[in-house]
């Protein structure tokens, strides 16, 4: 059975993470990927380290599978090769600041003209409306301007950027449901469209409980830490030689957790969720006087044992050798590109029963590497 998005052509113009996010997600769907990138230096991450034999670890996680051809779109003879692609792409995806692409004579406006079937889909800081859309933007601008680095970090420290680079990853998301959608629709009526996905406004609605709390009491919710601002206990706990994870989520978990610690659920301080939350501390306090007894896997397997939802804290060296990551085929090694040394890339979490689970990544592209293969696929028929 044929992949989801099989026959569907992606011309990738994106570097770095939000866009080759999106388009690693449309090449796991089934998704044909030529990344067009510019020639001598390419994606800037082919220059981020890790390096194992002068590769960068981080380009080839993110780009396995998909093909290369350097363009530059000032040049006539390559400007002809990207016309050429661009009427065999269903999809075009660029991350340049607004303007970049009509300066190039390549913006929506016009690609709609030419190739009304086209799916346009741009992912930038800002977006392309709005006073600050030519700003420059990172993944940890967003993140502080959107209010993420506000509720982050533990209470009374300074901002702290979350770990994962969500300001990108999340935009990256929305990008490949927008394209989706479009496709979709395209079914319908025959036409394309363009997606716009600004990272600042992909920030706010992963923000849910904070954007509740701010415009229920018109305050701004401050760094909690590990735990939850309105769901209490969900936090993490000390141990006899770590940390535990305990996420009672509603009044009958609680009520577990009580029974297998000793607590006294009737106690009035404790008896709601709202009266958690208000003695959280208290309550931490009284959770870790019995945690500190014992080991962390005694509580992991204690806790599971009573149906309480807990985990430990993992590393990625940890999380590497997790059991139900590896059953769910969530590292793939990428295969090596000639010569060159193998690497390890996530696998898709998106798991369907119409889709293969795939036991290895094809390797990343050298630059430029598939040239040849996709002027020749440019000749072939449609």
């Amino acid at each position: 059975m044929p992949a989801p998005l099989s026959g569907v052509t992606i011309l990738d113009l994106t570097h770095v993470l939000a866009g080759p996010f999106c388009s690693t997600t449309l090449l796991d769907l089934g998704a044909h990927v030529i990344k067009v990138e510019r020639p001598a230096t390419g994606d800037d991450t082919r220059a981020f380290p890790p390096f194992v034999q002068g590769q960068s670890a981080y380009f080839a996680a993110l780009n396995a599978g998909k093909q290369s051809i350097a363009l530059d779109l000032k040049s006539p003879p390559d400007r002809a090769i990207f016309e050429a692609l661009l009427v065999r792409a269903d999809i075009l995806l660029e991350n340049y600041r607004p303007g970049v692409m009509e300066r190039l004579g390549y913006g929506y406006d016009f690609l709609r003209t030419k190739h009304p079937r086209l799916i346009y889909g741009a992912v930038s800081g800002f977006g392309h409306s709005g006073p600050d859309a030519a700003k420059p933007a990172y993944d940890m601008v967003v993140q502080a301007r959107g209010g993420v680095m506000s509720i982050t970090g533990e209470e009374g420290g300074p901002p702290v950027r979350v770990g994962a680079s969500i300001g990108d990853i999340v935009a990256g998301m929305y990008l490949a449901q927008g394209v989706l959608a479009a496709l979709y629709a395209r079914e319908k009526t025959g036409t394309g469209a363009k997606i716009d996905i600004a990272m600042l406004d992909a920030q706010i609605p992963i923000q849910e409980h904070a954007l509740a709390i701010t415009t229920a009491t018109g305050e701004a919710p401050k760094p909690t830490g590990a735990r939850h601002p309105t769901i209490t206990p969900f936090s993490t706990f000390r141990t006899a030689d770590g940390f535990v994870v305990i996420a009672a989520g509603n009044d009958a978990l609680f009520a577990k957790l009580c029974a297998t610690l000793g607590l006294d659920q009737s106690d009035p301080r404790f008896a709601t969720n709202t009266a958690r939350c208000d003695n959280v501390h208290l309550l931490k306090r009284l959770i870790e006087s019995t945690t500190l007894t014992a080991s962390t896997d005694h509580w992991i397997a204690t806790f599971e044992a009573a149906g309480i939802p807990t985990g430990r804290v993992q590393t990625m060296a940890e999380a590497l050798h997790d059991p139900q990551l590896i059953a769910r085929n969530m590292f793939l090694p990428v295969q090596p590109n000639g010569t060159g040394p193998a690497f390890t890339a996530a696998g898709n979490p998106i798991k369907m029963s119409t889709l293969p689970e795939a036991t290895s990544r094809p390797p990343a592209p050298a630059l430029n590497g598939d040239r040849a293969a996709i002027l020749n696929w440019l000749q072939s028929d449609p």
